[in-house]
């Protein structure tokens, strides 16, 4: 039996997430020393997560990356960062998708909460953007854990919004998107990131079903990965 790449990346951002709340609240010297060991062990971890991936960092580099982020106190808590993403339907029932300049992979549009905006604010903005469509936000319709889901190598949770196209001209961002497009449920294109998970969701809610917002299914217990032969 092994653990899955995502198994060992969400661990291994949980230790570090444990670490550094932990020397965020404390003062005592051996408490922090214990907690820095903590965090050399998620390093690992991480690494070998990473083993073979494009931009994959070694087990210093991790570290490194989370000491910069050390603050005291509440705003040194780690928690995991929020995003937005855009379901566009368009008055034929189809998806707005692009495809991402850093990955190459199709997705709705997305992007990071930023301080200032309500999300459906973010939503709009990000949308514009990045396709030159402006959008309404109709309702929130999905909660979705990056690292559970696979598609992130960082803790976040992405607010899913439906939206309904209004106007503007696609016209894809240059420096973002390679390629943009309208898309049936059978017109996804085969490289289309995490579609199993959302892709029956949202279009379900495109054609009009009635559905309660989606999220993770919880795991029983809350730490057990997907292990092989489970």
């Amino acid at each position: 039996m092994s653990a899955s790449e995502k198994d060992l990346r969400r661990w291994a951002e949980a230790l570090a997430g444990v670490a550094r709340t932990g020397i965020a609240f404390t003062d005592n010297q051996f408490e922090r020393e214990r907690y820095e060991e903590i965090m050399l062990i998620a390093g690992d971890i991480k690494a070998v997560a990473d083993e073979g991936r494009d931009g994959g960092l070694d087990a210093s580099s991790h570290v490194v990356e989370w000491m910069t982020e050390l603050k005291p106190g509440v705003a040194g808590y780690a928690t995991p960062k929020v995003a937005v993403g855009a379901a566009v339907m368009n008055d034929q029932g189809k998806l707005l998708l692009i495809q991402r300049a850093d990955s190459g992979v199709w997705l709705y549009p997305t992007g990071w909460s930023d301080i200032g905006y309500s999300a459906p604010e973010v939503v709009v903005k990000e949308v514009r953007e990045e396709t030159g469509i402006e959008v309404e936000v109709v309702r929130l319709i999905g909660v979705l854990d990056g690292l559970q889901l696979g598609v992130s190598r960082i803790p976040l949770y992405s607010l899913v919004f439906l939206c309904r196209a209004v106007g503007g001209e696609l016209k894809p961002h240059e420096l973002e998107c390679l390629d943009a497009g309208w898309f049936a449920r059978d017109e996804l294109p085969s490289d289309t990131l995490g579609s199993e998970r959302w892709a029956p969701e949202i279009f379900a809610v495109i054609d009009g079903e009635q559905r309660d917002v989606f999220y993770d299914d919880l795991r029983r217990p809350v730490w057990r990965g997907a292990i092989d032969g489970d």
